[in-house]
């Protein structure tokens, strides 16, 4: 290959990209909005829960009970009804996603030693919204119950009510939580859209850039010309490749900064095995760049082919082991469930290359057959 040639092709794609300040713009621009955009927009936190109480009872063990939800920071307390026809509508509108209903003579059968129901309607819409918001009440009645058994026995036996608790609970659950202590989705979410982000924009700058050539009908000239398909491909990509190693410094800057995510890898080593991800779905582009002549079919088939599997396959909205078999093989077949298993492991739990090599080695092996199959399908003679 001849270094001139390469030069001068990719010193010209630069100049086009200069040139078109749109076009400059977004390649900087789209993966930090993208970015901010999905980092605060998704959350996995289920917190604030708007509720409302219908209070039958009104008496002080259910203004007690009542109390174990409003002082909790998981739900967000919206005011009692009269009512229950006024739980169904507010619930309908979507105005609470839990209503609690405290049946009436509850004071009066806790105190005679009796059980007594109380009813909580959740919002389904969400399942997983749901399920945690059900772990929530769950554990609060528990909590309730529990204090509630200790003062009768704390009573009856004249102990005081630390012992009757512990005579209750003789074993006590203290959990603990690694790599992410705080159990801030925000950490997770913000490092994971990396890969997101890095699966779409670097094969759109590509695409576009390849497909542009068809468009205008400049892409003839290097037919007519003696360079070589592999001079040409690895001119017209390089400042695409460079625009995306600068996105990359860009993104992380954002993520430690912006979203206050922690970062306990070593950098050098993150920011090689992102290049490499980067030379990964640059190969993406150019494979989906021969497939597509208008700029608007690129795009297109670029958002469904990057978007989808990033999304769905790789781990970030759902952890693989609750996909089907098949599910789970189709996502060994994208490059992002291997780089978020690398972003993961460098952001939160400082891993380096003696527990990542296997992901590194998979990322190099894409690499290589993604560009493989794009050298062979690059005819300089177009096909009629």
């Amino acid at each position: 290959m001849n270094r001139k040639r390469i030069w001068a092709v990719a010193y010209k794609e630069w100049r086009e990209i200069l040139r078109d300040r749109l076009f400059f713009s977004m390649a900087f621009l789209l993966p930090v909005l993208m970015l901010m955009v999905l980092g605060w927009g998704i959350s996995l936190d289920v917190e604030n829960i708007p509720f409302a109480v219908l209070d039958q009872d009104k008496s002080h063990l259910s203004r007690d009970f009542l109390h174990r939800f409003i002082d909790s920071r998981y739900f967000s307390y919206r005011g009692d009804v009269q009512k229950a026809e006024q739980l169904d509508t507010l619930l309908a509108h979507s105005d609470i996603r839990f209503a609690l209903i405290i049946p009436d003579k509850f004071q009066e059968k806790l105190l005679a030693g009796q059980s007594t129901a109380v009813q909580s309607i959740i919002d389904g819409v969400f399942p997983y919204r749901a399920q945690v918001a059900k772990g929530y009440v769950s554990a609060i009645i528990n909590n309730f119950n529990a204090h509630s058994l200790a003062d009768f026995i704390a009573r009856t036996r004249g102990i005081s009510q630390e012992q009757a608790l512990a005579l209750i609970n003789p074993v006590h659950l203290h959990p603990r939580y690694l790599f992410n202590q705080a159990l801030r989705s925000s950490w997770s979410m913000a490092s994971g859209l990396m890969m997101l982000v890095l699966m779409i924009t670097p094969p759109m700058l590509t695409v576009l850039g390849v497909v542009r050539e068809k468009e205008n009908g400049s892409i003839y000239n290097i037919y007519a010309s003696t360079i070589s398909r592999g001079e040409f491909i690895l001119g017209k990509l390089l400042p695409y490749f460079l625009i995306s190693c600068i996105n990359i410094l860009i993104l992380w800057s954002i993520v430690i900064f912006l979203f206050n995510a922690p970062f306990k890898g070593n950098p050098l080593f993150y920011f090689a095995v992102s290049v490499l991800y980067v030379i990964c779905t640059t190969g993406i582009g150019l494979l989906i760049s021969f497939l597509v002549n208008t700029q608007v079919a690129a795009v297109m088939l670029t958002m469904v082919i990057t978007f989808v599997p990033a999304m769905l396959y790789s781990g970030l909205m759902m952890p693989l082991s609750s996909l089907s078999d098949s599910t789970q093989l189709l996502a060994h077949a994208f490059p992002a469930m291997y780089y978020l298993r690398l972003t993961w492991g460098s952001f939160l739990k400082g891993l380096g290359w003696d527990a990542l090599w296997g992901n590194v080695v998979a990322l190099m092996l894409y690499a290589g057959l993604l560009w493989i199959i794009a050298y062979l399908n690059f005819h300089k003679r177009p096909r009629q």
